[in-house]
């Protein structure tokens, strides 16, 4: 292609490109682009030309956002007004005038990506996107063809600010999110309301939390009662009523009246911190797409330069009417096409948005791997209590043997008292005050079966029938006929009577079944150590494919490795901390309702923060919208180079379609990829 005042008087002398000298080093070193979003090590600089990052508070990285646009404003319009004189009869821009507009205009926005590529051919860092990007333009200028230098360069800064603005943009949604904790909090010092930064707090001190004030720190609720919004965590905007005990977390918003609470976590051991650092960290997990990406790039940059220098100079010995520059410039065009950039942008930011995407819908993904390996799972595994159930049990009928009733209520919830399972909590709660004058000792919790302990000096059993036949306690076994939960009691040796327990199947449950069907998991299992004729009845009420009841924790490791070993893909969804052990054999192990949970935070693969089964779905389809879109990011990127390449290859497109192809392809992936974070699942 040749421009209008390309031959005009008194064209300076060429530049010279120079071939570059190697080093040893161990390479570049990543810059921090976002929460979530991580630049493969060997393509880091790819994404990002900025040379002096300022931190922010949290300790991001950015610039001035208005000053950093400011070049390339001025770049865009020296170039159009370059353009413009081109096309018209003016004799003045010519020579070393024209070469300086166009050259200030290139500078303005190419001198980082130059500076980079001088600065990692001198650490041994050479075939990356700016040595492309650099050979390219400058080339381009070696022929004569400024513009075209210059809109290479200029389109490619231009993408490097709509990516950077989308990642600001997610990254910023999801903090505002989850973390928009109040900077002040009035804590309780020497009788009075101090107001002091939530990082100066004390864990025992008590703090205040006015009506409409998002609470800073988490905490035990000393009033005695409030309803909060729970939005910022869980995802879900109905009210949850907290009574005097109860935990309240940092994030939730107190909507009734002034509360008190005494603080039971430092600022940076919250559980709203410990979900922030797992976003944090969800970047470092890359999914094998990015793993392959980033392979891809180390073999495919270097294969490119050499298959472009071997366009620029083979033909010599081929073509009859060889002409350099013109080779040249279909290498250069081969060079611009070639970048990977819409792959190495586009890819991490696809999988950025769908964990963004996630946390807005309360489920948090620990890596992108994740959101992959959750799109092939074709089983799925449930706990019972907690996940498919509301886990609030209460007492539903008491039979004694021997004893008064009052003294049986009292010495059994003293037992339980001991304990935190929804069970031991229902039968404490039914009791009201009596069993607070108990002293309770030596307790013993039986994995499976129940606790044991001395209560006022009488050996205590409270469980299920494997704890009676354990020791050896006998009783009417006609008891075991009973559907509902049932604790069985004995009293120093004797079988004391027993109290029935109903807990409640949640609202979504069987909707969320016929989805999880729907999706295609072939199998759902339910899991649970409760007895098995209660198991068997709530898995026919919600339409759960195979059920077992009665089993101890290592027999649900022992079902999960079954299912594995039939080659089956295992999802395993419990509440974290007694399923522990399953949820890390699993392929994706998910939390139920793990906010408060340190075990769930820890173990699971994701976690659930609204203890609703329908998110075990929603999960699946964000992980399957976000594969989709990275894979169309890929046919996008390959199917436009590989058709502008052999377009290029044949002397058929300009640096123009180049620009496109590159630049071009790189905006639309983006675009593309930041999709996600609006759809609605």
């Amino acid at each position: 292609m040749t421009e209008p005042n390309k031959n005009k008087s008194e064209v300076p002398k060429p530049m010279e490109i120079t071939s570059p000298r190697t080093a040893e080093h161990p390479g570049p070193e990543k810059p921090k682009t976002g929460i979530l979003y991580e630049v493969p090590a060997n393509k880091a600089e790819c994404c990002s030309t900025d040379a002096k990052p300022n931190k922010d508070e949290d300790g991001h990285d950015h610039e001035d956002e208005s000053s950093s646009y400011i070049p390339t404003v001025i770049s865009l319009v020296l170039l159009l007004t370059g353009i413009a004189l081109d096309y018209t009869d003016v004799t003045w821009f010519e020579g070393y005038i024209r070469l300086a507009v166009f050259g200030i205009a290139y500078l303005l926005v190419g001198w980082k990506v130059l500076w980079h590529a001088i600065t990692n051919i001198k650490n041994g860092s050479i075939f990356n996107e700016f040595f492309l990007m650099g050979i390219a333009t400058l080339g381009a200028f070696y022929i004569g063809e400024y513009a075209e230098g210059v809109a290479v360069m200029l389109f490619y800064v231009i993408g490097e600010h709509f990516q950077e603005a989308a990642v600001a943009r997610s990254r910023k949604s999801i903090k505002d999110l989850i973390d928009n904790r109040p900077e002040i909090v009035g804590v309780l010092r020497n009788g009075q309301i101090s107001e002091v930064n939530p990082k100066q707090v004390n864990i025992g001190e008590t703090i205040q939390v006015k009506a409409g004030e998002k609470v800073a720190l988490d905490g035990e609720l000393l009033s005695e009662s409030s309803s909060f919004n729970t939005a910022a965590l869980t995802g879900e905007s109905k009210p949850d009523t907290k009574r005097k005990g109860d935990k309240v977390l940092a994030g939730m918003i107190n909507l009734d009246k002034v509360i008190e609470l005494k603080v039971v976590s430092a600022y940076e051991d919250s559980a709203l911190s410990k979900i922030l650092q797992l976003v944090e960290e969800a970047g470092t997990r890359k999914a094998k797409t990015q793993q392959f990406i980033t392979r891809f790039a180390q073999i495919y940059t270097p294969i490119v330069v050499f298959l472009a220098l071997g366009m620029a100079l083979l033909p010599y010995f081929i073509v009859e009417d060889y002409v350099f520059n013109d080779w040249l410039y279909r290498a250069l065009i081969f060079l611009v096409i070639s970048c990977p950039c819409a792959l190495v942008i586009s890819i991490p930011l696809g999988y950025f948005g769908g964990i963004g995407a996630a946390s807005r819908n309360g489920i948090l993904f620990k890596g992108s791997n994740y959101l992959d390996l959750i799109t092939t799972v074709n089983t799925v595994v449930m706990d019972k209590t907690g996940t498919l159930t509301e886990g609030v049990f209460k007492v539903q009928e008491i039979k004694t043997n021997g004893i008064e009733q009052a003294e049986f209520i009292a010495l059994t919830a003293a037992l339980e008292s001991k304990s935190t399972h929804p069970i031991a909590q229902a039968i404490v709660q039914y009791s009201g005050e009596s069993h607070k004058q108990k002293t309770v000792s030596d307790i013993e919790e039986i994995s499976g079966h129940g606790l044991k302990g001395k209560v006022d000096g009488k050996e205590v059993l409270a469980g299920n029938g494997k704890l009676m036949n354990k020791f050896s306690i006998a009783y009417d076994r006609q008891i075991d006929a009973i559907i509902d939960t049932i604790v069985l009691v004995a009293v120093d040796g004797k079988f004391a009577g027993y109290i029935t327990i109903a807990d409640q199947i949640k609202a979504d449950a069987v909707q969320s079944i016929k989805t999880l069907h729907h999706l295609g998991i072939k199998d759902i299992v339910m899991l649970s150590g409760d007895k098995d004729s209660i198991v068997q009845k709530i898995a026919k009420e919600i339409g759960i494919d195979l059920a077992f009841g009665g089993l101890l924790p290592e027999d649900k490791v022992n079902k999960v490795e079954e299912l594995k070993k039939q080659g089956k893909t295992v999802a395993f969804i419990g509440d974290g901390i007694n399923d522990a052990p399953v949820i890390t054999l699993a392929d994706v192990g998910m939390a139920m309702g793990g906010l408060g949970s340190d075990a769930a935070i820890e173990t699971a693969d994701v976690v659930i923060q609204t203890d609703q089964p329908s998110k075990i779905a929603t999960a699946i389809n964000i992980g399957k919208k976000t594969k989709q879109i990275v894979w169309q990011n890929i046919g996008l990127a390959f199917g436009v180079k590989a058709l502008v390449l052999i377009f290029g290859a044949f002397g058929v497109a300009t640096m123009w379609e180049a620009v496109f192809a590159d630049v071009g392809v790189a905006f639309l992936a983006i675009l593309n990829a930041i999709r996600i974070q609006r759809m609605k699942f």
